[in-house]
């Protein structure tokens, strides 16, 4: 495509140096109306190229050519207009620098431009120049960056300022003096770049470093900053500035001739451009502005632009982004493999030296400079196996692969065939591996990075990449489970023994770590074969199991382990922990000790894996109590429960013997015989005694509260006691709703008598302890308030829900959903709902269910970003379970519908 700009401006315009033509000023809005009509025409026309399939890199050099033609056209035209002339011109030229420098502009990228002049110029003159062509291009709306400056300005700057010395790099002419920018260019290769080239080179390496702190230390984070992140175009920008500073060539062949790229190289480099250019340029369009962020909906279109298309068992979207993380892998590769050989600036000298130097360690390979190294790479040839013994001798060493070694692995991956996979010896090396005690998920990531891993077992292909197309995980499968065996070793090693005690006290009791690091490497490889995961990732593991020599009674634990991986937290969290029937059947399903251990272990990973917000203090307490409570039965070494009548009169007398000094014996076993058995049976008899007080303090006052602060597990628990009214629970959690509490769990116990005693377990929306007393105080008063009627508990979750200025940010949605199950509990009927997280969602239910006549027993709220997994043990008001199938698809109905209603 050819950009014409003269069409757009009015022939008198073309008489650039008449001097009785009018200045620049008085031309300027002829010039504005010119240039807005030439940028909408081409603009669109790119932008239909675009969508027609031009390539990344067709359309960044157009709109960048595009941009030429207008600047040089302007600056030319300012130029004359001042009276300058060509006179002029010979001192000052109009320089394209950082990504406008190379040609690479997308839709709404930024514009920077440097004003090159040799000082001859009064300063002022040139300042009139820039002023007038910035000030013309930000009126058009046009995100545009500058510079005046010196060549001996350039100079300075560019030694104390690797940004500046960055962009020099990227230089290019546009327009005015041609002599000056080539010596412009002569000075930068030779006085700018070889000066302090190493500490920029480190710099930069430092740079990559904090960035992808910032933006996300992995590919495979699940909205991915497409500039900024790891296998992002900053990578490749960055490999390509330090092999500019360390080799000073001006275009890339010259690092084939120089042996330091091959044409393979070259073109993955090329290609990984082009790929990201063109996502970059639809991201651009999409948005409507400058935008690198692959948020969940941009992903959504980007799959439908791209032409994915979906199947019954993967979406469209997560079709696209596996393509996306294994493209963004080839960049990280490419990155750190380039970088790698600019630093590696000695090696040539080293290896005249090299048997002085280097450190033997085994099977043709050494140790230098801290990494490992393997000078004869026809041993891997003539002995695959050999393969994964660099992987232990690096390990065991404490060393990283050298770029070359890493190189020769992604070679010979073709040679990793059933016969390797089925060795005796590469399996007992792998197990070796995770049998050591320090650097067992460091090596099991750079095996997944070069791909070595998947082709060592091939099952793990199915998650590899593997999107979780929500809010809840933040990386690809792989790479959670990955994160997961990374914390499940530093359990085992008991680096987390201060914040994590119970955990890491547990896996040291574990006889074979190895056995639970595979559970924990394998627990969702079923997910990339859709639905059922944990059924059908158990079903693979008695084929892995044999391959890799395992015994009977390890293939069995193993499978069990992946097929009961969800089981612990799903009960923890969404069952009734105080019902022992439910607990004994748990630890029956457990059968030993051992496999308890090990998924109490697996899941802990499992969750803290997930992200650094999903794991809390509130969890670790549910799941300490699971386990401690099924690990009493095992250890007991029989199901059986103790008679309840027998436990119950125990407690009975406990508490009376707390209380007796303080009230009438009678009335004391009177309150008690009325509380709920279960109540009784679940609570140690010094609590319960505080909440016979509250019971009885009803006689006093029609409403009694308890509030205590748990700071070891980081939330309050709040104990309402009341007499039993319609929907008292409901009214409960709305004041709790329009007061910014927020409700972990619950307890529902009424009372033969008619007294009710709610217990909450509670904090805030951060997940913090609320201790601000005036709050407290708050929450009394409108309790009461709303207890009494005397204030209508939606008016009060309405003025919480005050629509926000803020923009929600966009989340991929599901649909409601709604289970119920009358087989968990005796006494029960259990209503699972999942849906999105909304203010006074918890409000919205109870008071749902109250209307349909239902009264809770049990309440478990669990939140996961943006999801929540609420669960309601209820029943009737007969005390009944509801069984009638009418009932419980109107039940079904109507939750949904009244969520699905409410914004």
């Amino acid at each position: 495509m050819q950009f014409f700009i003269d069409p757009y401006f009015p022939d008198t315009l073309d008489a650039v140096g008449d001097a009785g033509m009018a200045g620049f000023d008085e031309k300027r809005p002829l010039y504005f109306s010119g240039c807005k009509n030439f940028l909408a025409k081409y603009r669109e026309e790119i932008k239909q190229l675009h969508h027609g399939g031009a390539s990344g890199a067709e359309v960044t050099h157009l709109l960048s050519d595009m941009m030429d033609e207008l600047h040089n056209r302007l600056f030319l035209s300012i130029v004359y207009d001042l009276g300058g002339g060509d006179s002029m011109l010979e001192h000052v030229s109009l320089v394209a620098v950082g990504g406008y420098g190379r040609g690479e502009l997308n839709p709404f990228s930024d514009i920077d431009i440097m004003f090159l002049h040799d000082g001859i110029l009064p300063a002022t003159t040139v300042e009139d120049i820039a002023q007038k062509l910035l000030y013309f291009l930000w009126d058009m709306r046009l995100d545009v960056g500058y510079s005046v400056r010196k060549i001996a300005d350039c100079v300075e700057m560019a030694a104390t300022d690797a940004t500046v010395k960055t962009a020099l790099m990227d230089a290019r002419f546009l327009s005015g003096s041609r002599p000056l920018f080539a010596t412009l260019t002569k000075v930068i290769f030779g006085q700018i770049l070889p000066k302090s080239s190493d500490s920029f080179i480190k710099e930069k390496i430092a740079d990559m470093k904090n960035r992808r702190e910032k933006y996300g230390s992995t590919v495979y984070l699940l909205e991915p900053n497409l500039k900024e992140g790891e296998g992002g175009l900053r990578d490749l920008q960055t490999a390509i500035w330090v092999a500019r500073v360390k080799y000073k060539f001006l275009d890339l062949r010259e690092l084939i001739i120089k042996g330091i790229l091959d044409d393979e190289e070259l073109d993955v480099y090329r290609a990984a451009l082009d790929y990201l250019w063109r996502i970059r340029n639809e991201l651009h369009y999409f948005s409507g502005r400058k935008n690198d962020q692959l948020t969940f909906d941009a992903q959504v279109h980007l799959a439908g632009f791209l032409g994915y298309q979906g199947n019954g068992r993967v979406l469209a979207v997560e079709d696209f982004m596996r393509d996306y993380y294994r493209q963004a892998n080839k960049v990280e590769h490419f990155t750190s493999s380039l970088i790698s050989r600019c630093i590696w600036r000695d090696e040539g000298a080293l290896k005249i030296l090299g048997y002085f130097v280097r450190r033997p360690v085994g099977d043709g390979c050494f140790v230098l400079k801290g990494e490992l190294i393997v000078p004869d790479e026809s041993i891997v040839e003539k002995d695959p196996t050999i393969m994964m013994k660099m992987f232990e001798l690096a390990q065991k060493h404490g060393v990283d692969f050298n770029v070359r070694v890493k190189g020769i692995i992604r070679r010979n991956l073709a040679l990793i065939n059933d016969k390797f996979r089925r060795s005796r010896e590469v399996n007992q090396s792998f197990l070796n591996i995770l049998r050591s005690t320090k650097g067992v998920a460091a090596t099991l990531r750079l095996m997944h990075h070069l791909e070595f891993l998947n082709r060592f077992i091939p099952e793990l292909e199915h998650i590899y990449c593997k999107v979780q197309h929500d809010m809840y995980h933040i990386y690809t499968v792989d790479i959670h489970t990955l994160f997961a065996v990374e914390q499940t070793e530093k359990m085992l090693s008991g680096e987390l023994k201060e914040t994590m005690p119970l955990p890491c006290a547990i896996a040291s009791q574990i006889g074979k770590p190895e056995l639970l690091l595979l559970a924990v490497l394998f627990h969702d490889i079923g997910k990339g074969s859709g639905g059922g995961h944990a059924e059908k990732g158990a079903s693979m593991i008695p084929t892995i199991a044999r391959r890799m020599g395992l015994s009977r009674e390890g293939s069995e634990r193993l499978e069990f382990l992946v097929r009961q991986h969800l089981q612990f937290a799903h009960i923890s969290q969404r069952r009734d922990l105080n019902d022992e029937k439910m607990i004994a059947q748990f630890a029956r399903q457990m059968g030993t000790s051992e496999n308890l251990k090990m998924l109490y272990l697996l899941t802990v990973a499992d969750v803290r894996a997930v992200g650094s917000d999903v794991w809390t203090t509130w969890k670790a307490s549910l799941f300490q109590e699971l386990y401690e409570k099924a690990f009493s039965i095992l250890d007991r070494g029989g199901f059986q429960l103790e008679a309840s009548s027998e436990r119950v009169t125990a407690m009975i007398k406990k508490v009376t013997d707390l209380l007796e000094n303080d009230y009438q014996v009678a009335q004391i076993r009177q309150e008690l015989k009325a509380m709920p058995v279960r109540l009784l049976l679940s609570n140690p008899a010094p609590l319960i005694a505080e909440q016979v007080r509250l019971l009885l303090g009803l006689e006093q006052s029609d409403i009694q509260t308890r509030l205590t602060h748990q700071k070891e597990s980081g939330n309050s628990e709040y104990t309402i006691c009341a007499h039993d009214m319609p929907a008292l629970f409901s009214r409960i959690t709305g004041v709790m709703a329009a007061n910014g509490i927020n409700i972990l769990g619950a307890q529902i116990n009424t009372s033969k008598n008619g007294k009710v005693l709610d217990i909450l377990q509670v904090n805030s929306p951060q997940g913090n302890l609320v201790t601000d007393v005036a709050r407290w105080d708050k929450i009394e008063q409108d309790m009461r308030q709303a207890i009494h009627g005397e204030v209508q508990v939606s008016t009060l979750v309405a003025k919480r829900k005050r629509p926000t200025l803020l923009t929600a940010r966009p989340a991929p949605r599901f649909a409601t959903k709604v289970d119920i199950d009358n087989e968990v509990s005796e006494e029960y009927t259990v209503i699972d709902i999942l849906t999105h997280d909304k203010v006074g969602l918890l409000y919205l239910i109870t008071s749902t269910l109250a209307e349909m006549g239902l009264y809770i027993g049990v309440s478990k709220i669990s939140t996961k970003v943006d999801q929540v997994a609420d669960v309601f043990y209820v029943r009737d008001i007969f005390s009944q379970k509801i069984v009638d199938p009418d009932k419980l698809g109107e039940i079904c109905s109507k939750l949904i519908t009244a969520i699905d209603e409410w914004v």
